[in-house]
């Protein structure tokens, strides 16, 4: 069974910097694209970050030059370094990844609280 487990959140000041990490375990044959989602009170989930296998990454422009994704295959895990924290950025992050078993399937985290104050 595949699990994908997110660390790293917590309460921050507005200005600082958090580290999310998410670890994937279980049996599979690869991890294809790996994202970071958030979602925030009385909000839709939102994609936030996105890193292929190749490295290739995408933001949402929301957080541009603020967040930065990166992962470790030889791990298993993607990571999602924080800078320059606002209280908008407050939301349960969850990590999402496409991992191919016998076919490719989408797994969730089971997320991260991330609060910013003022």
């Amino acid at each position: 069974q595949v699990q994908l487990v997110e660390s790293g959140g917590g309460l921050v000041q507005a200005g600082g910097s958090l580290r999310l990490a998410c670890a994937a375990s279980g049996s599979f044959v690869r991890i294809n694209a790996m994202e970071w989602y958030r979602q925030a009170p009385g909000k839709q989930r939102e994609l936030v970050a996105v890193i292929t296998t190749g490295g290739s990454t995408n933001y949402a422009d929301s957080v541009k030059g603020r967040f930065t994704i990166s992962r470790d295959n030889a791990k298993n895990m993607v990571y999602l370094q924080m800078n320059s924290l606002k209280p908008e950025d407050t939301a349960v992050y969850y990590c999402h990844a496409l991992i191919v078993i016998l076919y490719q399937g989408s797994y969730w985290g089971q997320g991260t609280q991330v609060t910013v104050s003022s």
